[in-house]
């Protein structure tokens, strides 16, 4: 009886130390977007709080790559990783490395990462974040984590690597938006481009134009297609300058240049109605409940539109530190301008061809006081209607000899060409879409599956010197179709994963099936993370 108490003594005593080992489990082994090169080894090194972290460089960005393994790590060990200086894990940084590419070393001295900039330094501990298992309690009764011996090198194709939401025609609120921008930075993505504004609804606050948000943001209901009858539900919801600089701090915390996108000429039902002046007939403006493009856009021959803009636009640029200003510039109907004697005056005095010019004396107008303010200008391919400066950046959405007109003109782009990265059209064939939820069709029997977004590759459809001023690349989700954040999961996920292996991983490397397996265990980690309404069509291939 003895010998049996004394045995479970040794027992209980022993439990806590196996039982609080995460085990490195080989299967799981899986990084999307997948680096450019990894090595694993066959043993393991086990990372526990007191194995520590030390920062071996004072830059104080550093830190953000420290705290993104303490969010993590924290709940699980029921304390931080400590700070010493002989500590297991080593982060630092060398100036002679690509300023987002990083190198890891994993092995029995411990974690030794070593990267071009403090946000190579965080993409190399998203990395380690995906080489750990795939579900870890959040109850602090982890006493060590199983990591393989790892010899990893990477960085990434394009510097630019951006996704949209458009918070116009549905709201996000502000705890969605950095749910968002987490999913963002855990697939290494570096631009939020956030379109805040359009015919359907004004989201950003004013404090000069307080109608905006008084007015701008709010309809009463949506009308659509096929029944095109009122459904009741009102849209309304912006956010405010304070949440504005909550957001940015969130974003740039996690290496995230938020581009803001205010919509200029068209699109601009929501403005008009709060300020009936801005349009051309002046009045019987109302926010669009509709997503019809509306040919109400603001009016060029007033001298007032333009003091408008450039006082709304002074505040954007005050709120946001991107480097970029989106001005919209698509989808922009002459025919108001046409009756417009204050338009059409415009066009007269200016020397001015038609419509199409008065466009782009518009666009040029608000690029010169953009780039006044240090920032420069971005907007939609219809921005070179009319002529196109050579200093604004286009936001390319087609493929082909448009495109190549603007390479030619000698701009910077960001493409997104749409039947590659528009989330928001359907991921299945068209016989098939009696069984999803309502979306955007592009052409007859086209389906942008995970496959579809995985092929990107504009290396392929334009020469080494275009591909020169290609700045990065995006993809987008337009809301029409997109009520809540469970939906938004639905459109992106996992698209999303192709998409950044598409901006990170150069297409010689890349091999969809492969994808695929390593796409599995990131289905895992999203419903281990609670995110479990994504699409689930290409596990069934």
């Amino acid at each position: 009886m003895k010998k049996f108490f004394t045995l479970l003594v040794v027992l209980a005593l022993a439990v806590p130390s196996w039982a609080g080992l995460l085990k490195c489990d080989r299967s799981c082994l899986a990084v999307i977007p997948q680096p450019q090169k990894m090595e694993l080894g066959g043993k393991t090194f086990c990372l526990k709080p007191s194995s520590g972290i030390f920062l071996a460089d004072d830059d104080p960005q550093l830190h953000y790559a420290a705290d993104l393994l303490e969010r993590h790590l924290t709940p699980v060990f029921g304390k931080g990783l400590e700070p010493k200086d002989k500590a297991a894990v080593r982060i630092g940084i060398s100036p002679a490395m690509k300023p987002e590419g990083y190198r890891m070393t994993i092995d029995g001295k411990g974690v030794e990462i070593t990267a071009g900039s403090a946000a190579g330094a965080f993409y190399a501990c998203q990395t380690l974040l995906q080489l750990m298992p795939v579900e870890m309690p959040a109850d602090g009764s982890v006493t060590a984590i199983e990591l393989p011996y790892a010899d990893i090198e990477d960085a990434p194709v394009y510097t630019l690597r951006s996704m949209m939401l458009d918070c116009s025609r549905h709201f996000f609120t502000v705890d969605e938006i950095k749910d968002l921008l987490d999913l963002l930075a855990m697939h290494k993505l570096n631009t939020f481009h956030w379109h805040l504004t359009d015919s359907q609804g004004w989201r950003i606050e004013i404090k000069k134009y307080p109608e905006l948000t008084r007015i701008g943001n709010y309809r009463p209901y949506t009308v659509r297609w096929p029944s095109w009858e009122p459904n009741g539900i009102p849209v309304d919801g912006y956010y405010t300058q304070e949440q504005i600089r909550e957001i940015i701090k969130y974003a740039q915390e996690r290496f995230i240049s938020i581009i803001p996108e205010i919509d200029i000429p068209g699109h601009s039902n929501a403005a008009l109605a709060s300020y009936q002046w801005l349009g051309c007939r002046g009045e019987g403006y109302k926010v669009l409940p509709n997503f019809m493009i509306s040919s109400d856009v603001f009016c060029p021959g007033k001298e007032t539109t333009f003091e408008f803009l450039e006082n709304m636009l002074a505040e954007v640029i005050e709120l946001f530190p991107s480097e970029y200003i989106h001005i919209g510039g698509d989808e922009c109907p002459k025919s108001e301008w046409e009756k417009c004697p204050l338009c059409q005056k415009r066009i007269a005095d200016e020397g001015l061809a038609d419509e199409k010019e008065l466009q782009s004396y518009t666009i040029r107008r608000v690029e010169k006081f953009i780039r006044s303010k240090g920032r420069k200008l971005v907007g939609w391919d219809e921005i070179s209607e009319g002529g196109l400066s050579t200093t604004a950046v286009v936001m390319q959405r087609y493929f082909g000899e448009r495109a190549k007109k603007v390479f030619a003109n000698g701009n910077y782009s960001i493409l997104c060409p749409n039947y590659y990265c528009y989330f928001d059209y359907y991921q299945v064939p068209e016989s098939e879409h009696a069984n999803e939820p309502y979306c955007h069709r592009g052409r007859s029997n086209f389906n942008l599956n995970v496959e579809c977004a995985y092929s990107l590759d504009p290396a392929s459809a334009y020469t080494p010197v275009e591909m020169k001023q290609v700045l990065g690349v995006e993809c987008n989700l337009w809301t029409e179709h997109v009520p809540d954040f469970a939906m938004l999961q639905y459109k992106l996920l996992p698209r999303l994963d192709a998409f950044c292996e598409a901006a990170w991983t150069a297409s010689p490397d890349r091999d969809f099936n492969d994808f695929v397996s390593r796409l599995s265990v990131m289905a895992a980690r999203y419903d281990a993370m609670g995110l479990t309404n994504y699409a689930k069509h290409v596990f069934n291939r």
